[in-house]
């Protein structure tokens, strides 16, 4: 049986985005199964539709053979050693042991940015973006972390790489795949960067994997209310 996943949206599922681009990008066979938002009240047709596949009734959830995953730490940890050819953590311990701490750092923090800067691949929010770094610190803040933290990987690659443009921890892994949905945010809000991660956001953007998800999320034409608080409709 294929692995079949789970997601909501693609122009607003960040948490979908994660493990889709993870397996796309690494050339992993699955069956793609998109359960519209509608609400997630208990009886929206979103929350009917997972009934019987994931006990939190959330997106994404990945399911092999009957067995259901539905954490996005827990599915990237399963197809790592599902698939350990593809390489998904980096090959040395400590550089392993880093990736999964910034991983685990994203699934539980920022939520000062994730909070006032939600995904909307569609969009282009500049305006907006300014407003919010006018008025948000927890976001100056958010951001500040993020460009220490990604600087720091970065510079590290450059220096074993030989001033190659790497990713994160060199070539594509688990961790790029989980800051996927933090580039697509500091895009669509315009917030400002210094040139270094500028062009990592910008190289996370042109990876294939991610390509194909903007392009059918850009294809989705699903204007969600909720799920904007900026817009009126598309």
């Amino acid at each position: 049986m294929s692995l079949q996943l789970y997601i909501g949206n693609k122009n607003y599922s960040s948490w979908s985005m994660r493990p889709w681009v993870l397996m796309t990008q690494a050339g992993i066979a699955f069956e793609e199964r998109m359960v519209r938002f509608d609400s997630f009240d208990a009886d929206s047709s979103f929350k009917q539709r997972l009934r019987g596949i994931s006990p939190v009734g959330k997106v994404p959830v990945l399911v092999d053979d009957g067995l259901a995953i539905w954490d996005t730490l827990a599915i990237a940890e399963y197809l790592a050693e599902r698939f350990p050819q593809c390489q998904l953590w980096p090959a040395e311990q400590k550089q392993r042991a880093r990736a999964r701490s910034v991983c685990a750092e994203m699934h539980s923090g920022f939520t000062a940015l994730r909070n006032h800067c939600p995904m909307n691949i569609e969009a282009s929010l500049p305006d907006i973006g300014r407003l919010i770094w006018r008025d948000q610190p927890g976001v100056r803040a958010d951001v500040a972390r993020l460009c220490g933290m990604w600087g720091e990987l970065l510079a590290a690659q450059n220096r074993r790489q030989d001033g190659q443009q790497p990713l994160l921890f060199g070539e594509f892994s688990i961790a790029d795949a989980f800051f996927a949905p933090v580039c697509m945010r500091l895009r669509t809000y315009a917030l400002p960067l210094p040139a270094d991660i500028q062009a990592y956001v910008d190289r996370v953007t042109a990876l294939p994997g991610v390509q194909a998800w903007i392009t059918q999320a850009l294809a989705e034409a699903d204007f969600l209310d909720f799920e904007e608080p900026y817009r009126l409709g598309r």
